[in-house]
């Protein structure tokens, strides 16, 4: 049996990772304003924040059609894939994973597929994807794996402090009062995806001190894997993750935050995602 794994583009796994495992991405979409992109594949994450920089409107985001996974899947079918396994980004936070549905239904009759809610975003989705996709690849069955990435979804923690709350305010997640206030006290807002919903996790009035707290969020957990630090344009990742190396001895994974999580998150988002053990 070859079970391949299927995520979406707000899993924000590296192209070279998704590649070396295997791992389908279907794109979802962005615009500013009347100029619609295809994630991943018309703006590279750089020019993707520069736009940002230059704009006076938040970009939108919209899910993958159903056609879009469909075609994926047939594809993989033709290529000998015999099961496939979706990890989709939160249901919680988009109709991605309803789109995988409809999908998975127009293809019954011909390949088995399996539907996985992350209940996670950006590289917490990615890990649990390339988790699955290395299981799949040790000969694990179609249920193995699905069942395997219900798992990693119980145990998935994603901690991130943002650098700024002008894309919240712009989005229209918070008032612009509380913006102003926040920046004026230079207040850098903690947040976690818990039950698939992007909830605050605290704040702190220093950059240094929010990358500090990700750090004790991380040494909390107790015995972790999977790893990963994600990031938008931040200058100081590498001494980030030099800090978690100091006593996390496994490999770290680093991607870059794409547009879909980084039209909420803005720039110099930075964040840590593992699974529990």
């Amino acid at each position: 049996m070859t079970v391949r794994i299927v995520t979406d583009s707000a899993s924000d796994i590296p192209q070279s990772l998704a590649d070396a495992n295997n791992i389908s991405i279907v794109p979802l979409s962005f615009r500013f304003g009347d100029e619609e992109f295809i994630d991943r594949q018309q703006l590279t994450v750089a020019q993707f924040w520069e736009r940002c920089g230059s704009s006076a409107v938040l970009p939108e985001t919209a899910a993958p059609s159903p056609g879009q996974f469909e075609a994926e899947f047939r594809r993989l079918f033709s290529a000998g894939a015999t099961g496939i396994v979706v990890i989709s980004l939160s249901s919680q936070l988009s109709a991605t994973m309803q789109s995988a549905e409809l999908a998975a239904r127009a293809v019954a009759g011909d390949i088995p597929v399996r539907i996985v809610d992350s209940r996670s975003a950006s590289m917490g989705q990615g890990i649990a994807a390339v988790a699955c996709a290395k299981k799949a690849a040790g000969g694990a069955s179609l249920d193995e794996v699905a069942a395997y990435a219900n798992d990693l979804a119980a145990r998935t923690q994603v901690w991130a402090a943002l650098d700024t709350l002008e894309n919240l305010k712009k989005g229209g997640r918070i008032s612009g009062a509380k913006a102003l206030f926040a920046s004026a006290l230079a207040i850098k807002p903690i947040l976690q995806i818990k039950d698939g919903l992007i909830q605050e996790g605290g704040k702190q009035r220093t950059r240094s001190k929010a990358i500090a707290l990700l750090i004790e969020k991380v040494k909390d957990a107790g015995s972790i894997e999977n790893l990963s630090v994600l990031q938008a344009e931040c200058d100081d990742v590498q001494e980030f993750v030099a800090a978690l190396h100091e006593f996390y001895p496994g490999e770290i994974m680093v991607s870059d935050i794409g547009a879909i999580i980084g039209s909420h998150t803005g720039p110099r988002a930075i964040g840590v995602t593992f699974h529990t053990k």
